[in-house]
């Protein structure tokens, strides 16, 4: 893709579409704090590094869900790693989206690099279920995201109230009253991932909220320190609870009764599933790097391999090989979670970005108004984007007949207003208008 795109994304910054802005991932100094504005400043490698980095834990979470079965140490790992993967990634998404506006150019791109890319992917998912698991008779269910792509309905969803979430007082607290509703009311239905776009929701709040300084205060040396220990007491706490607890919770997927729960304890596990996810979230971020790294310009692929890591994997799980003897002791897990970790390497690479950029960044300029493709300034939809798009100013109305002044004679002077008797109050003539 040519670097002159008018969607604001500078190619060979490597911008993903699934970032929150027109620009990709950017450096946010003060007086740009905004996110989505269009002069291209360097991509920031902390938020590329905290985006690969969680993209791997993503597929490493997928691979070790089929291992749990029997090994409390990989169960508790995977309790851990779930309290925290999916919330950061949702965080620094959320961090992404403060500049979106709903503008022209914005819907588009929400359009063309989420929507497209969940039709087409979920039509392959679909394909593939029909040969992988002998099922030639799977449905089409465009409302029912399959596996992981449920992600792209939420961040688009997400990113449409992004608005309404400026204009409140209090975001972050009626986030978490929409997700502690949610987790209580089994009635929410599955479609579009709602359940688990109004629990994931105040990750995505609390992202909108942050700021770079933020960012700066949890990368200082002594949060560095203080998350070592509490990483390992978590891990000891996790692998304390194994056998109390699943792994269902953490999904965020469900309700409190359909997990068997009653619904006060399902707020409860609501509200402490998010404060738990914040200290994790912290540690994690205090040991992602500030500074470019090996795998920094990985981190503009993640939106590539979050969609194609899940069709290995579930070939893997239909195939039974989780299941296998030569999967079940410690160093076999081991070599899988390394192999987990090179696949979602290699598929954030630019090459295998380039062969998708077809379907993850399709250009469609014939589907979108001027406005949309970025001709001319690009207005929130309430600015009259006609015309301001084109530079044009308003039409203007001619004065009325009372408005206008009357032309005097050359050398003479304009009467003055004649006052009202008693009152000294100037009345107004025709000159002045209404």
């Amino acid at each position: 893709m040519a670097p002159d795109r008018t969607d604001g994304t500078d190619s060979a910054n490597g911008g993903d579409p699934a970032d929150g802005t027109d620009a990709g991932v950017r450096a946010a100094p003060a007086e740009r704090e905004q996110a989505g504005q269009d002069e291209g400043p360097s991509r920031d490698p902390f938020l590329d590094n905290a985006k690969y980095l969680t993209i791997v834990l993503v597929a490493i979470g997928h691979t070790w869900a089929p291992l749990t079965t029997g090994s409390r140490s990989t169960s508790a790992l995977y309790y851990l790693l779930y309290t925290f993967h999916m919330p950061a990634f949702i965080i620094i998404s959320g961090y992404l989206s403060r500049g979106f506006e709903c503008r022209p150019r914005q819907i588009r791109r929400l359009l063309t690099g989420l929507v497209v890319p969940y039709v087409v992917f979920q039509t392959l998912f679909t394909f593939f279920m029909r040969w992988a698991a002998d099922d030639p008779d799977r449905e089409f269910s465009y409302q029912e995201p399959a596996f992981a792509l449920w992600f792209l309905l939420a961040l688009c969803l997400w990113r449409l109230t992004t608005p309404v979430w400026r204009v409140l007082r209090w975001p972050l607290p009626v986030a978490l009253a929409v997700a502690v509703a949610a987790s209580v009311t089994p009635t929410v239905s599955n479609d579009l991932g709602m359940m688990r776009v109004a629990q994931f929701l105040p990750f995505f709040v609390l992202g909108l909220r942050l700021r770079p300084e933020h960012f700066e205060s949890v990368r200082r040396r002594v949060v560095r320190m203080l998350a070592v220990p509490v990483a390992a007491g978590s891990l000891v706490v996790s692998y304390a609870a194994v056998p109390y607890i699943s792994g269902a919770p953490f999904l965020h997927d469900k309700d409190a009764q359909s997990l068997g729960l009653p619904a006060w304890l399902g707020a409860v596990m609501t509200l402490t599933a998010f404060g738990c996810a914040l200290v994790m979230t912290v540690c994690f971020l205090a040991w992602v790097p500030a500074r470019r790294m090996w795998f920094t310009s990985l981190g503009a692929g993640t939106l590539c391999a979050y969609l194609l890591h899940v069709y290995p994997i579930e070939y893997a799980k239909q195939m039974g090989w989780f299941e296998h003897e030569g999967a079940q002791h410690p160093l076999d897990r081991f070599a899988i979670t390394v192999l987990a970790a090179m696949m979602m390497t290699l598929l954030c690479t630019a090459p295998v970005r380039r062969a998708l950029r077809f379907v993850l960044e399709p250009r469609a300029r014939w589907f979108f108004t001027p406005q949309a493709n970025g001709s001319g300034t690009s207005a929130p939809w309430g600015h009259h984007p006609g015309l301001q798009a084109q530079g044009e100013s308003a039409p203007q109305l001619p004065p009325a007949p009372s408005a206008r002044r009357p032309e005097l004679p050359p050398g003479s002077s304009a009467p003055r207003p004649p006052e009202s008797a008693g009152t000294g109050e100037v009345r107004p003539t025709a000159r002045d208008g209404p």
